[in-house]
């Protein structure tokens, strides 16, 4: 039996897991500034596992250091395999300059082949109703926008306590550089940039789930509660890490992963073909 007509698994039906291009239960794979891709290493990926790989993300501003030229055949490898490429925070520096520099900002990001754009709130550092006005810019434009949100914030973001009308304008208080954990806050932040267009929410690991040993399971599962597994994505760092979110909120949870981890996360969302990568593996070159 040729090796291309092997199924590598099914999911169970109640699972309701779709095909590409998916909404939920997305894998979204780290780019060049984590691992140091080659365009072959990359196109590997995309050939044995690119049914599993949904997004594929510049991240920490990598893509600015690369040439364009470069930029472009990964973007347009990408596509070739239904990828959806994400900016990462690529554009902060010119996205402090205002909306006149996001419209330059989003032609650069649809001239390079980037379809979606990543949003960092904490690094931007932007008033909620210009973050707002971002996203429906972006949205307007014809791409896919995912803000990301720490669960920690400059204690002169968090709103002073005492009644007043909705929509009152409130004077802008010089930054503390003093940062506090407030979920709830994140969560109403999120929610208006979901009902302003925002396709997804990226939650910030720091803090909530950079490490297997010191995942916040009460930050996470508020947060999910709030705005839905479907619509917020975690980054899990390890295979511990992935391991929990799937076994705690199943094979729909959108999780952002290392291109080293993708055959194992894919096994842990099929459950019935075991956790063990090397049990599919196996069994395809048992039918050789």
């Amino acid at each position: 039996m040729a090796a291309s007509s092997l199924r590598w698994k099914s999911f169970f039906e109640e699972e309701d897991r779709p095909e590409k291009p998916r909404s939920f239960g997305v894998t979204e794979i780290r780019g060049p500034q984590y691992s140091l891709f080659s365009q072959n290493v990359l196109e590997d990926v995309f050939e044995s596992m690119g049914q599993f790989v949904d997004g594929l993300k510049f991240s920490g501003g990598s893509d600015s250091l690369t040439p364009e030229s470069y930029i472009k055949r990964m973007t347009d490898m990408a596509r070739r395999h239904d990828v959806y490429i994400s900016t990462g925070n690529w554009g902060e520096h010119f996205l402090r300059k205002g909306p006149s520099a996001l419209n330059h900002y989003i032609e650069e990001c649809k001239r390079l082949g980037f379809n979606t754009i990543e949003l960092d709130v904490g690094s931007l550092e932007l008033p909620e109703e210009t973050l707002l006005r971002y996203v429906h810019m972006i949205k307007g434009a014809g791409l896919k926008v995912k803000p990301q949100f720490a669960v920690k914030f400059d204690k002169s973001d968090i709103p002073l306590s005492g009644n007043r009308a909705y929509g009152a304008y409130i004077a802008p208080r010089p930054r503390s550089y003093d940062f506090v954990e407030d979920v709830d806050l994140l969560i109403r932040k999120a929610e208006r940039c979901l009902e302003a267009g925002a396709d997804m929410i990226m939650i910030d690991a720091e803090d909530v789930c950079r490490r297997a040993e010191s995942l916040r399971a009460d930050i996470i599962a508020k947060i999910i509660g709030r705005l839905g597994v479907e619509k917020t994505m975690f980054e899990a760092s390890d295979a511990r890490t992935a391991d929990w979110f799937v076994s705690q909120y199943g094979p729909k949870v959108n999780l952002f992963v290392d291109h080293s981890q993708v055959v194992d996360l894919e096994c842990l969302r099929g459950r019935n073909v075991g956790k063990n990568h090397m049990s599919v593996l196996g069994s395809a070159y048992r039918l050789l």
